[in-house]
């Protein structure tokens, strides 16, 4: 802040020859008026007119303008999940609240995941707030939360028809193919599951939809990765659904 002291200084009139009197003038001192700086960042400053040195503004004026918005909760940056941009106007860059992405909500002054929400977000899929399938990048079906026993072919197959995802979506036995994609993305989708109260896919043998004949299916080893057809049905492997159409 720039500061104006004042020196009194006796000044006789000429056409009052027998009187003077006090006047006020700036004293001559930068350093004492403000002027500290020797220079400013973008030129924002004013230079003192008695020498070099400058009152720098810029760096006073966004605390000052920081100062206000803060005290008014102009405080949210308003990125990261779940939001989509500032709600209303911003001050000094920064909003009040937030605008939220779908199945999202905004509350406690946050974007927060609704608890009412189905649907696919990305790597997750959601019934009523609860995540109920994940996936990773590139692949174009959910699996579910846990496996569904050991069981034959027959009731593995029953059990996966019948399982319910959400609402009217129901699960089925997966592909030989789809079982392959999830043995090369098996860590990351272990990690989802575990991560949104799951259960990781077991290092084992899972059976497949894929028909080799009337009475055999085939299996993918979750442990290698390996294809293995024309296993009899009544052989007992690891089921787990996964969600195609949704």
């Amino acid at each position: 802040m720039i500061k104006f002291k004042y020196l009194l200084i006796g000044t006789s009139l000429s056409f009052l020859p027998t009187l003077s009197f006090a006047q006020c003038v700036e004293t001559t001192n930068c350093e004492t008026l403000g002027y500290t700086e020797t220079s400013c960042n973008g030129g924002k400053g004013v230079k003192c007119p008695f020498g070099n040195k400058w009152a720098c503004l810029g760096a006073n004026e966004e605390e000052c303008k920081q100062k206000f918005c803060d005290e008014y909760g102009f405080t949210l940056t308003c990125m990261g999940t779940g939001y989509a941009g500032g709600a209303g106007s911003a001050c000094n860059g920064k909003y009040a609240s937030c605008n939220y992405a779908s199945g999202y909500e905004w509350k406690d002054g946050k974007c927060k995941m609704s608890a009412t929400y189905s649907g696919a977000l990305g790597e997750l899929y959601y019934c009523n707030g609860k995540v109920v399938g994940v996936k990773a990048s590139g692949m174009n079906f959910y699996v579910a939360m846990q496996d569904l026993g050991k069981k034959d072919w027959g009731s593995a197959n029953d059990l996966c028809s019948n399982y319910n995802f959400c609402a009217n979506l129901k699960g089925t036995l997966p592909t030989t193919g789809q079982l392959q994609t999830m043995y090369k993305n098996q860590s990351f989708l272990n990690g989802l599951l575990v991560t949104n109260g799951g259960t990781g896919l077991s290092y084992e043998r899972y059976w497949s939809s894929t028909v080799s004949s009337d009475t055999s299916h085939a299996i993918v080893d979750m442990s290698n990765g390996r294809y293995y057809d024309w296993v009899s049905d009544g052989y007992d492997y690891y089921v787990r659904p996964v969600l195609v159409n949704y």
